[in-house]
C-alpha cells in the first residue's frame, strides 16, 4: 500500500480540516479525499479545490454539524448527497458514497452507500477515482496511480458503460488527455471505438456544458490531435463544429498560437469559413455575447487586417483601432496578431497606448469657428492630419494646421 505525505498534502490540514476530521473521527464515519484533489496531490500538484467522501450520510452529516454548532452552506447538492460546511473561513464539500442506480446519458439517480469501491466504479477515468484517507493512505481500485505514472487515460471498466452514463464525458476523456497524456496518439483502440459508437449521445447534452469542457480542451496540449479526432469519430457536428471544419488553417493556427496564450475561441474560429459558423457555434453552446464578437470579427479580418510593408507594421492595426468606436477592440486586435502568428508585433501593440486626440470643440470656439456643424467638419479634417503624422502631431501643430486649411 502506498502511503503520500508531501508537502503539497500535509498543507491541506488547516485548522478547518483538522476540525472536520475530528468530528468524523468522534463518530466513526469514513472521510476521505477523492476525485480530482487526489490525481494533483499524486502529481506533486496544489489541488484548486478539494471534494471530501464519506460513509456518513446526508442526514448522519447534518445532525452531526448542526449539534457542533457548524454553519451549513445551502446548496442544491444535498439530493446528491453532498453537503456542504463552513469551518474557519473554508467551505467543505463532503459527498456520501454513492450507486448510479438509473443513468439516462446526462443525470444519474443515485442511492447512498458504504462501499468505497462500487463508488469508485462510477467515476469517470482512472486517474479521478482514488480515495485518500487523512492519513495520506490511497485507495486505487483501478490501478489509477499506475495510470497518472505511465500518462495513460482510461476510463474506468468498460469505456462504453461510462460513457453511456454521461456522454459529456467523451469530451473529458479529452480534456484529460490534453493535461496529462506525454504521446500524442497514445489511445486505446477500443476506447476510441466506443467514443465512436456513442458520440450522437452528444447531442443531448447542454450546450453549457460542451462548452465549458471544449475551452479546457482549447487551452491543453495536443490540442491538434484531438480535434482532428473529433472529426475522425464524427464528433464535431455534434457539438456545434462545422462539419466542414478547415482543418488546415486550424493546423497552421494552432502553430501560431502555441506559445501565445490565446482565447480558446481564437484558436477555434480558425476552423471557421464563414460568419454563420459562428452563429451555429453560439446557436449550440451559448457562448458569451464577447466570445461571438471575437469569432465574428476574425472571420471578418483575419485576411485583409495585416500588417503594413515598410517602417511601421503596425500602422493598420493601430488605424483600426484609432477609428473603431467599440470598447474592446484593443484586444481583439491582440487576438487577431495572435491568431497570425505576429509575435513581435502582438508585443508592440501590448506596449502601445493609444493616444488621445489633443484638440476639442472648446479649442476651437477660442479660435473663433462658432456654428456647430464648422466645429464638427474642422475636427474630423484635424483628426485626419493627425492620423497621417501617425498620430504625433500635438495641439499647437494641429491648430496652426487649421490656419492653413
Amino acid at each position: 500500500a502506498m502511503r503520500l505525505q508531501n508537502a503539497q498534502f500535509q498543507a491541506l490540514f488547516t485548522p478547518g480540516l483538522r476540525s472536520v476530521a475530528e468530528l468524523f473521527e468522534k463518530k466513526n464515519y469514513e472521510l476521505r479525499i477523492a476525485g480530482g484533489a487526489v490525481r494533483d496531490l499524486l502529481s506533486g500538484m496544489t489541488p484548486q479545490d478539494i471534494d471530501f467522501a464519506t460513509t456518513a450520510t446526508p442526514s448522519e452529516m447534518k445532525e452531526m454539524f448542526t449539534s457542533a454548532g457548524v454553519r451549513l452552506i445551502n446548496n442544491k447538492g444535498e439530493k446528491h448527497g453532498t453537503i456542504t460546511a463552513r469551518l474557519h473561513e473554508q467551505n467543505f464539500e463532503i459527498t456520501t458514497l454513492r450507486i448510479d442506480v438509473l443513468t439516462d446519458g446526462r443525470h444519474a439517480e443515485v442511492e447512498f452507500t458504504t462501499d468505497w469501491q462500487k463508488d469508485a466504479e462510477r467515476r469517470d477515468l482512472t486517474v479521478n477515482s482514488m480515495f485518500l484517507g487523512l492519513d495520506g493512505m490511497l485507495y486505487d481500485f483501478f490501478n489509477g496511480y499506475e495510470d497518472l505514472k505511465n500518462k495513460k487515460i482510461r476510463f474506468v471498466g468498460k469505456a462504453s458503460e461510462r460513457i453511456q452514463e454521461d456522454y459529456l464525458r467523451i469530451l473529458r476523456y479529452f480534456r484529460f488527455y490534453g493535461r496529462l497524456a506525454e504521446k500524442t496518439d497514445d489511445h486505446e483502440p477500443s476506447t476510441l471505438q466506443a467514443i465512436k459508437e456513442n458520440a450522437k449521445g452528444l447531442a443531448g447534452i447542454s450546450g453549457e456544458r460542451i462548452w465549458v469542457e471544449l475551452k479546457k480542451i482549447l487551452l491543453g496540449n495536443h490540442l491538434n490531435h484531438l480535434v482532428r479526432l473529433m472529426y475522425e469519430l464524427d464528433i464535431a457536428q455534434y457539438i456545434g463544429l462545422p462539419l466542414d471544419g478547415n482543418l488546415e488553417e486550424f493546423d497552421r493556427v494552432t502553430k501560431n498560437t502555441q506559445d501565445l496564450c490565446p482565447k480558446p475561441m481564437t484558436v477555434l474560429t480558425s476552423l471557421f469559413k464563414v460568419k454563420d459558423d459562428v452563429t451555429n457555434l453560439d446557436l449550440r453552446l451559448k457562448i458569451s455575447k464577447e466570445e461571438k464578437n471575437l469569432g465574428l470579427f476574425l472571420v471578418k479580418h483575419r485576411q485583409e487586417l495585416t500588417k503594413a510593408m515598410g517602417p511601421e507594421p503596425l500602422r493598420p492595426y493601430q488605424d483600426f483601432i484609432m477609428d473603431s468606436r467599440e470598447a474592446n477592440t484593443n484586444s481583439k486586435i491582440c487576438e487577431l496578431l495572435k491568431y497570425q502568428g505576429e509575435e513581435q508585433l502582438l508585443r508592440e501593440m501590448q506596449e502601445w497606448t493609444v493616444p488621445s486626440f489633443p484638440v476639442s470643440g472648446h479649442d476651437l470656439r477660442k479660435m473663433g469657428v462658432s456654428s456647430g456643424k464648422e466645429i464638427g467638419a474642422a475636427l474630423q479634417q484635424l483628426r485626419e492630419e493627425w492620423k497621417k503624422s501617425g498620430y504625433h502631431m500635438d495641439k499647437e501643430e494641429l491648430l496652426s494646421c487649421l490656419k492653413k486649411l
